[in-house]
């Protein structure tokens, strides 16, 4: 074990490059010598004076480089009794507990300054305080309660996301089996320290980086940390060169945390924890402090600061201080731009009360005071943030009735202006389950399995035949057709292949009782290699299951060689009692099944195998691999014990019968062509960027519509455009990957940085990305995207950790979902957004030009009072808002381009239109009763109780103050839709339009209620006296009700006449490009227009 291994075994998987390990003879000494060298170097630098944790942790992760002694000799560890109590708890102090970090608590306190500290509550908080100042307490109880609603529903909503994120968590690997003191414990994984002995078996998650010593036919599943899609066969005796660096995927001699044992077993030395760790250094590098408040100086980039340095990190955490108390460097990106905008606007509010102050002459009593504070309140849209987080909060719950959870609300922005999606394949875009597809039998034809979605039920799918092989169906130009169902009279090559598959194989298949509660129901379960599962699985289908044929001919199991990766093959020998007769059925990759066969059925007569029939046959396999087909042969013969030993591999495996191939593959989920469909439909581009081998990845995309059927219609530079390979597209320099004409929709074999490279390339084009990802080694590519999703059923914690969005059933239908939502909520946030600030801009138009009014005494006469203002923002901004948030998405909502801005021109401009027809209106509903009815009385002190000859004022306030509050509530279902009619907001129904228009608005009974409760709310406020002429400032009216209505409908009418003419200049927009929507509805258009160039040219 001291000495370098001379010898290597066949690589574990196909297409392994790793570095050359095996050393001739004349090399040894010098290599054992570096070996002695690099191990006292290391020995001396653990040694050192500088213990860190990270300086002994990155020597320990040399260890696949030296002999196990050497590992042995760092931890003072005697090999057969493990580590004693002292060293635990040395090592546990020293390197601490073995996570990838503490989780963060639940801060209550941090909750609520997060809900207190942002610009338009602070806006808030400063009125209510100066109003309790000056004594008014009914105006600044009103602002309280504004206040206490606003902090309130927002800490519910926080709180509940905060637990939600909290529950995503999950160990990786909850216990582990260690020698300690002699003796075999089972401790918590977060226990194990550097130097224990940990044992590893079938299933178990490898709580930390091992150096191996001793295994038996161990193979891990290491996919979640270096993409490799099939497990990693182990050898402890391999040591590396000492002077070359190994990827960690070909580090044979070591088991690395997070990953997962498939196969044997394993004993080796925990050499890293924690961070520590392949894994750990992953989620350690995707930690960040961009968004700390405290600046800190980086000792280790720079060690020595100068004074200068410290002034800056000082100021920078004052300026991060007062910014995040404004709340514009904390919480999404949408909820930073509206702080900024309440800044903004807190400034234009402060001037407008300047302006209403110096209207009074800068005579400020109480109630000029008030109504200045009230000026500025209306251009403060105080319920924009509450109802953001409440209908972020509401989306959240939404999303995860559609299998998504959202991790990060910046996510549910982001989703609607996403436009290219990256996605895996394995278990996302498919099933994740093997399938069989098509079976080739030599003179008899090709089966071929169809509609076959449930990998583990025989009963469904359709089989059906034609008598071409692979080969021939693949050169034909003519359609084929196959012939469905199977002949009752099986022809007998087909049935020799069917009891091969059967017998060559140790899967099963059966039916057992559900285990989900109330469900009596049959469910079918497989257990056994994936492989060997779709292979029985075809075999049941057609009526053979191993234990019937067993018994039903009188078979013994003699003996059995199983699959071994160095050969890839596996062997199973049976005996019939009958006949006498032994024979030997054999499974494996076609190029090592036909290196041991001899012969083949030819008219159902044994012939010899020549080579050009093995080219024949190499050809089927190459047509059946073209159709991403995972392509096994099978073959037997009968044994003559009396010459050859049944135990001998070598005798048994020799001269064997070819029958056929079979041709397996992970298909398409059943909604991932309907999906991406979808996608196309709404101008999001839909990239595959996987593993697998390009023959497999082009099959599967073509089947669910990522790249054309049709790919014979496009020039070959356009198809090596469209599908790459990693080493093809990672060799491209970023200006050549810029030059080409389009980014390929397929990568096949792809690494890490493949993927990273890929989004920066979008990026570059201007494009709003999202990625899918389920290993470590996806992190860094989900933290790049603009929205990381991450699977949750076989997603590690580190991607989960690193992405903004958890697939709970690992589904690309269920990102087209969670589109779909976010698309939904974007819309529905213009819409409240618009609602709010319309209503704003009416306010401080309609309160400025009311400054105009002016009394007997030169005083500017109120057209609302402060109370009115506080009244109409209270009902008609919060709970309407919040009901527009909890709109349905409209019938088109995939089909619209993505749209990743709020404030776009088309909301600008409707704001300022609807603010302004809201503000005339009123502004004519006051005038037309105070100087058309009542002469224009503006009496003397009408701004308070007290005043004279106030009853015009009065009653001209309470009609304008219920016409504000109707057209402001109006305002809100005018918003359902920004374009079509409110009487047509659903043009493709086939109900006439008052039904469909009732059903529309009973279906969102939130903002119904909300409406009619705004409506109804003037009438008491009106009339209760006291309430009325002490409180409100005005009076009861009658036939004032009638200007009330009549400016009402004339807003709506404006509303919709505002929609129609948006639709004539929209419709006449289109006319001049009559091919817009099939060009925007094509997702191959340009690859199509690109390959007619070429074409052009070459002719």
């Amino acid at each position: 074990m001291d000495s370098l291994a001379t010898e290597t075994k066949p690589p574990p998987f196909e297409n392994q490059d790793g570095p050359p390990i095996s050393k001739s003879y004349e090399d040894e000494s010098r290599e054992k010598s570096s070996v002695y060298e690099i191990s006292q170097k290391l020995d001396r630098q653990l040694n050192q004076s500088d213990d860190s944790y990270s300086t002994l942790q990155s020597n320990h992760q040399q260890a696949y480089k030296l002999p196990i002694d050497r590992v042995a000799s760092w931890f003072d560890l005697d090999i057969s009794k493990g580590l004693t109590e002292s060293q635990i708890n040395n090592n546990a102090a020293k390197y601490g507990l073995n996570n990838l970090g503490a989780e963060d608590k639940i801060s209550i306190t941090k909750i609520l300054a997060h809900q207190i500290f942002n610009a338009m509550v602070l806006v808030l908080i400063i009125s209510m305080v100066i109003a309790l100042a000056i004594k008014d307490w009914i105006s600044g109880g009103v602002i309280g309660f504004v206040v206490f609603i606003n902090i309130f529903v927002g800490f519910i909503q926080e709180y509940k996301a905060e637990k939600t994120m909290g529950s995503l968590k999950s160990l990786s690997s909850p216990t582990a089996t260690v020698l300690r003191d002699g003796a075999k414990i089972n401790i918590d994984a977060e226990q194990v320290v550097p130097g224990d002995i940990v044992y590893i078996n079938v299933g178990d998650t490898i709580p930390a980086d091992l150096r191996l010593f001793d295994t038996m036919n161990l193979e891990t599943d290491e996919a979640l940390l270096t993409g490799e899609s099939l497990p990693v066969a182990k050898d402890h005796t391999q040591i590396y060169d000492p002077y070359e660096d190994i990827s960690v995927g070909d580090r044979l001699n070591m088991a690395f945390s997070s990953s997962v044992v498939s196969k044997g077993r394993g004993t080796g030395i925990a050499v890293t924890t924690g961070l520590s760790t392949e894994i750990g250094k992953i989620a350690d590098s995707l930690k960040s402090n961009d968004d700390a408040v405290i600046v800190k100086i980086d000792r280790k980039t720079n060690p020595n600061p100068s004074f200068q340095d410290h002034v800056m990190a000082v100021l920078k955490s004052i300026y991060n201080i007062i910014m995040n108390v404004l709340g514009t460097n904390i919480g999404t990106p949408l909820q930073r731009r509206l702080s900024w905008l309440a800044i903004i606007l807190f400034w234009v509010a402060v001037l407008f009360a300047i302006v209403v102050m110096a209207s009074q002459k800068m005579i400020v009593n109480k109630n000029v005071a008030i109504y200045a504070i009230c000026v500025a309140l209306s251009m403060i849209p105080s319920s924009l943030i509450v109802v953001l987080t409440i209908t972020m909060a509401i989306g959240a719950q939404v999303m995860v009735t559609k299998h998504v959870i959202v991790r990060k609300l910046d996510s549910l922005e982001a989703l609607g202006g996403i436009n290219d999606i990256c996605s895996d394949k394995t278990g996302t875009l498919t099933l994740g389950k093997m399938i069989a597809r098509k079976v080739w039998i030599p003179a008899v034809g090709t089966y071929i399995v169809s509609n076959s979605n449930e990998p583990f039920n025989p009963t469904v799918g359709e089989v059906s035949f034609n008598s071409l092989s692979p080969k021939e169906i693949e050169d034909t130009d003519d359609e084929i057709d196959f012939i469905p169902g199977l002949p009752e009279a099986l022809p007998n090559l087909f049935k020799k292949w069917i009891q091969c598959a059967t017998l060559a194989n140790i899967a099963s298949v059966k039916q057992v009782p559900s285990t989900e509660e109330g469900n009596d129901e049959l469910e079918w379960q497989a257990h056994g290699d994936a492989t060997e599962i779709a292979i029985n699985v075809f075999t049941s289908r057609l009526g053979y299951h191993r234990d019937e044929i067993i018994e039903t001919q009188d078979l013994d199991h003699v003996a059995e060689f199983p699959f071994d990766s160095s050969i890839k093959r596996m062997s199973a020998i049976y005996k019939s009692n009958e006949s006498g007769v032994t024979t030997t059925y054999t499974k494996g990759a076609v190029e090592r099944i036909l290196q041991i066969c001899k012969f083949w059925y030819q008219n159902d007569k044994i012939v010899e195998l020549t080579e050009e029939d093995k080219i024949l046959i190499e050809a089927n396999m190459n047509a059946l691999s073209s159709e991403g087909l995972r392509v096994l042969a099978f073959s037997k013969r009968d044994l003559d014990l009396a010459h050859e030993s049944h135990e001998s591999r070598e005798q048994v495996e020799t001269n064997l019968i070819f029958l056929g191939l079979i041709g397996i593959y992970d298909p398409p989920r059943p909604e991932t062509a309907g999906s991406v469909k979808l996608c196309h439909k709404a101008g999001i581009n839909v990239h595959m960027l996987t593993g697998d081998h390009p023959g497999t990845a082009r099959a599967i995309a073509k089947e669910v519509g990522i790249i054309p059927a049709n790919l014979y219609h496009y020039s070959q530079e356009i198809v090596s455009v469209m599908v790459m390979t990693a080493h093809d597209f990672d060799k491209l320099s970023d200006d050549e990957i810029d030059a080409l004409p389009v980014l390929p929709l397929v990568i096949a074999r792809c690494a890490p940085q493949t993927k990273v490279r890929m989004i920066e390339a979008l990026h570059r084009r201007g494009k709003f990305v999202a990625m899918t990802g389920d290993g470590v080694n996806d992190s860094p590519s989900l933290k790049k995207a603009d929205v990381g999703i991450a699977m949750g059923l076989n997603g590690s914690d580190v991607a989960k950790d690193a992405s903004d969005i958890v697939l709970t059933d690992d589904n690309f239908a269920s990102i087209v979902n969670a589109i779909e939502e976010g698309r939904r909520m974007s819309s529905n946030i213009q819409k409240f957004v618009l609602q709010l600030l319309a209503e704003n801009v009416a306010q401080a138009i309609y309160l400025m030009v009311g400054l105009a009014f002016q009394d007997q005494d030169g005083f500017s006469v109120f057209p609302l009072s402060p109370v009115e203002v506080l009244w109409i923002i209270v009902v008609t901004s919060c709970f309407p808002a919040m009901g527009l948030g909890q709109e349905k998405a409209s019938d088109d909502i995939l089909d619209l381009p993505p749209n990743k801005t709020i404030f776009t021109f088309e909301v600008l401009l409707d704001m300022c239109v609807y603010g302004l027809w809201m503000a005339v209106c009123c502004l004519c509903c006051f005038i037309s009763i105070l100087y058309g009815m009542k002469g224009g009385e503006l009496g003397t002190g009408c701004n308070a109780d007290n005043g004279h000859d106030c009853h015009a004022v009065f009653q001209g306030r309470s009609a304008a103050f219920a016409a504000f509050t109707w057209c402001a509530i109006i305002l809100s279902w005018e918003c359902i839709h920004m374009r079509l009619s409110f009487f047509r907001m659903r043009p493709e129904s086939e109900l006439p339009w008052y039904k469909q228009l009732a059903i529309d608005l009973w279906d969102n009974q939130f903002l119904f209620w909300s409406v009619i409760f705004g409506m109804l709310s003037v009438f008491p406020v009106i009339y209760i006296p006291v309430i009325n002429d002490i409180v409100f400032l005005h009076g009861s009216i009658g036939y004032e009700w009638g200007f009330s209505v009549a400016f009402t409908i004339a807003f709506f009418a404006g509303c919709e006449l505002w929609k129609w003419f948006k639709r004539i200049y929209l419709r006449s927009v289109r006319a001049k490009n009559p091919e817009y929507e099939l060009e925007r509805n094509d997702p191959f258009k340009k690859y199509a227009s690109f390959s007619k160039s070429n074409t052009f040219m070459e002719v």
